[in-house]
């Protein structure tokens, strides 16, 4: 038998999707400063600096793995099971696309 103070199903998708779309976005702009950064590096490289890309990933995987624990983590401790989920396997998936562009 359900609680009767847990959310409903639907109000859990749609929690999900509105939460999708700013995750997406977030990512996009990791994504956008990871590769500004190595464009960047390359038109003004001559080999000496440290690479700025490193820097730029590293502050977006933090900034993408602190979002998925904080709020993944937060919305599973309040209960919502299908949005917690999916924040934690989407900004999970931004953070390993940031390190596999800042790999390659």
């Amino acid at each position: 038998m359900r609680r009767a103070n847990e959310p409903s199903t639907g109000q859990q998708i749609g929690m999900s999707v509105a939460l999708l779309v700013l995750d997406f976005m977030l990512i996009a702009w990791s994504v956008y400063g990871v590769g500004m950064a190595g464009w960047a590096d390359s038109y003004g490289s001559d080999g000496v600096a440290p690479s700025s890309v490193s820097q730029a990933a590293s502050q977006a995987w933090w900034l993408l793995g602190g979002g998925a624990v904080l709020t993944g983590g937060g919305l599973l401790a309040l209960g919502w099971r299908i949005p917690g989920i999916v924040q934690l396997v989407v900004l999970g998936g931004g953070m390993m696309l940031v390190s596999s562009l800042a790999a390659g």
